[in-house]
């Protein structure tokens, strides 16, 4: 199963200059329960904005560039057959062209639906919620974790 995972805000704001926009005990404690002991995909941009691999995940990074690549971490060099291929469950964590090349193989998609616009130059992509069943996991003060979950094209 392919899941995107991402806190966004009310305009789709990711992030800006490589830093999330938002930042929710909540979000980040949901984000690392269902990463956690799983396989992550980020793009170069995003690990080196974290820094280092994820701890307890299997951490795959997209880059063109394999060699420039530090740390414990496996390159992923073609998003889509890496996908298309792929028969594991996958958690895509960022950025916003990971997230889109991403987007026709989800299966699920997990927003922390933010009540907020903010600056930013990284936006999650548009996709058709009709296509998706929409369930809400958990509703804070300003945001709500959400579930949007590929509907069966049988039912």
């Amino acid at each position: 199963m392919i899941s995107l995972i991402a806190c966004i805000g009310k305009n789709r704001e990711l992030g800006k200059d490589n830093k999330l926009c938002f930042h929710i005990k909540e979000d980040m404690d949901f984000f690392k329960r269902k990463t956690r002991h799983n396989i992550v995909l980020m793009g170069r941009k995003t690990y080196e904005s974290i820094g280092h691999p994820l701890k307890d995940r299997l951490n795959y990074v997209a880059t063109s560039t394999p060699d420039s690549l530090t740390g414990n971490v496996i390159p992923c060099v073609n998003v889509a057959a890496f996908l298309g291929n792929c028969r594991e469950d996958i958690f895509v964590i960022g950025g916003a062209s990971i997230y889109a090349q991403a987007l026709p193989y989800a299966d699920v998609i997990y927003l922390t639906e933010v009540d907020a616009g903010a600056d930013a130059d990284a936006f999650f992509p548009e996709f058709d919620k009709a296509l998706y069943k929409r369930k809400v996991l958990k509703t804070g003060d300003n945001f709500e974790i959400v579930e949007y979950r590929r509907k069966n094209v049988y039912n």
